[in-house]
């Protein structure tokens, strides 16, 4: 496995899920680390116990991915030591209640496009020209299986992880040519705070989407991400679906009293 000691990753909306826990799995690889989200107290939190249990750099980045000047100037402005970024992982994003379309509000609609798609594009944008120009590089985008196939109420959501998907690929078009790899790593049911989220901390009915079953950890998919990421430089995987044992679809999963 090729070692990726000593590289910058950056991972967008780090505050917690999977993001904090693709900050720890690069974090335990001995990368540096730039650490993105909106709620500043607790990645600069996430940061000191980063550099305490593994010794490694970490700079927290107060970042909402949906201010594109916000962005901008943010990346534009990392410290000289800390602007070749290596590793991109474009992790922000959110889902906003399960309504009909024709029932649906406007408001969360453009939270969901913003984040999920404006926000990727925003991050990737501001970081890839510096990738090309080095000659060495990674995108890898956390996507969804609600990107290769619709659900019920899942209308914008769903619309904004097919971007992602259709983004990462043309992308990989794009850099055709040049060492720069991009990914999706697409996850199946994951417990954390994406359903508390989705329903305005009502925990629960949160927590009633993963009853009956063992879903996926913030863990395995930090585990895939780097997985991805630590390939041969001529290897390149363009895509990862990650799903739980007893789920079998975005739709379909088998669920029992114990949960096992």
């Amino acid at each position: 496995m090729p070692r990726i000691n000593g590289k910058t990753v950056l991972v967008t909306g780090a505050s917690a899920g999977i993001g904090g826990a693709c900050a720890r799995a690069f974090a335990a690889e001995g990368c540096r680390l730039i650490l993105g989200a909106r709620r500043e107290e607790r990645i600069r939190s996430l940061a000191g116990l980063l550099e305490d249990e593994f010794g490694t750099e970490v700079l927290p980045l107060a970042l909402d991915v949906r201010d594109r000047r916000r962005v901008e100037s943010a990346l534009e402005g990392l410290p000289g030591t800390w602007k070749a970024v290596d590793i991109l992982v474009n992790n922000a994003g959110l889902g906003r209640g399960l309504d009909k379309l024709h029932e649906g509000n406007p408001e969360e609609w453009d939270e969901m496009i913003d984040t999920n798609v404006k926000g990727l594009l925003y991050v990737t944008r501001a970081l890839v020209p510096g990738m090309v120009e080095r000659g060495e590089g990674h995108v890898i985008n956390v996507g969804s299986v609600a990107g290769r196939e619709t659900y019920p109420g899942g209308n914008v959501y769903c619309a904004s992880k097919f971007a992602v998907k259709a983004l990462t690929r043309a992308l990989k078009m794009d850099l055709l040519g040049t060492p720069v790899r991009v990914s999706t790593v697409d996850p199946g049911l994951v417990e954390t705070e994406f359903s508390v989220v989705r329903f305005r901390g009502d925990a629960a009915r949160a927590k009633s989407v993963y009853e009956g079953l063992k879903p996926l950890t913030g863990e395995d998919i930090a585990d895939a991400i780097v997985w991805v990421a630590t390939r041969p430089p001529h290897v390149n995987i363009t895509e990862i679906v990650v799903m739980p044992t007893a789920q079998a679809s975005a739709l379909l999963t088998h669920r029992d009293k114990a949960g096992d």
